[in-house]
C-alpha cells in the first residue's frame, strides 16, 4: 500500500474517531447528529428492513441513467466540437462559464416539457455532467499523437471509425477523468432535484428527515450516498490508472 494512500486512510479514521469523541462527548448535541457508530447501525437497519428499498433503487437508478446520458451525449459531442474547430472557439467561453449557470432555475420549464416524472430530474443530472464529460474528453483528443492520426489516414479511415478506433481509444484516461466527475454531478443533480420537488427518492426521504428531525435516517441515507459516489469514482479511478500504467504514463 503506497505512503499516500495509507495517509488518506489515517486521514479518515483520525477524523470519523474526532466526530465519535465530540459527540459522545456532548461537544455536538445529539439532536444534531448521533455518533458515527450509530450512523453505521442505522443503516443496516434501514437497508435490512427494506423501508426505503424503493426510494434507495429511484435515485441510483435516475443517478445511473443520467450519468450515462451524460457519457454518451458528451463524447459524441466532443468529437463533433474537435472537428469544427470554428463552433469549438464559438462554445469554448460557454464552457468555462456553464458551472455558473443556476441549472436548478430550469427545473420548472422542464416540468412544463417533460411533466412531473423522473425525466426533469434525470434531465438536470445530464445537464450538469455533461460539460465535464466534454471538456475533457476535448483535452484528450488535443492531445492524441499526430502519428495515430496519419495512421489512420494511411489506412483510409473515415471520421466514425477513426473516432472509435483511434481517438477515443487514445484519449480514454481523460474521458474516464470527466466520467468521474459526472458521477458526482449526476448525483447532486438527482439529489437536488428530489430535495426541491419530488415525492419520492432519497433526496426527498433526506429532506422529510430533516425537517422531522429524524437523524436515523438523514444520515445513514447521507452515508449511503457518499459511499456509492465514492465506490464508482475508485472503480474508474482504477480502469483510468490501469490505462495509465500500460502506457507507461505512471
Amino acid at each position: 500500500m503506497k505512503l499516500t494512500t495509507i495517509a488518506r486512510v489515517l486521514l479518515l479514521v483520525g477524523l470519523v474517531a474526532l466526530l465519535e469523541v465530540l459527540c459522545l462527548t456532548g461537544v455536538i448535541d445529539h439532536i444534531t447528529m448521533q455518533p458515527p457508530h450509530r450512523m453505521a447501525l442505522d443503516l443496516v437497519r434501514l437497508l435490512a428492513s427494506g423501508a426505503l428499498n424503493g426510494a434507495i433503487a429511484k435515485t441510483l437508478g435516475n443517478a445511473a441513467a443520467a450519468f450515462l446520458l451524460s457519457l454518451a451525449i458528451g463524447v459524441v459531442a466532443a468529437v463533433l466540437l474537435h472537428r469544427f474547430r470554428a463552433l469549438r472557439e464559438m462554445l469554448d467561453p460557454l464552457f468555462a462559464t456553464y458551472y455558473a449557470i443556476p441549472i436548478f432555475a430550469f427545473y420548472p420549464l422542464l416540468i412544463i416539457l417533460f411533466g412531473l416524472g423522473d425525466a426533469p430530474q434525470i434531465f438536470i443530472g445530464a445537464m450538469l455532467g455533461i460539460v465535464a464529460v466534454i471538456v475533457n474528453t476535448l483535452i484528450g483528443l488535443d492531445r492524441v499523437p499526430t502519428v495515430l492520426m496519419k495512421t489512420a489516414l494511411v489506412n483510409g479511415l473515415g471520421p466514425i471509425e477513426t473516432a472509435w478506433r483511434v481517438t477515443l481509444p487514445s484519449a480514454a484516461p481523460y474521458i474516464l477523468t470527466g466520467a468521474k466527475l459526472a458521477v458526482a454531478y449526476s448525483f447532486i443533480g438527482i439529489i437536488g432535484a428530489e430535495f426541491i420537488m419530488s415525492r419520492g427518492g432519497m433526496g426527498y426521504e433526506i429532506s422529510y428527515a430533516y425537517t422531522n428531525f429524524d437523524n436515523a435516517t438523514m444520515y445513514p441515507l447521507i452515508i449511503l450516498i457518499l459511499v456509492v459516489s465514492t465506490a464508482v469514482n475508485t472503480l474508474l479511478a482504477r480502469w483510468e490508472k490501469r490505462i495509465m500504467i500500460r502506457r507507461g504514463l505512471q
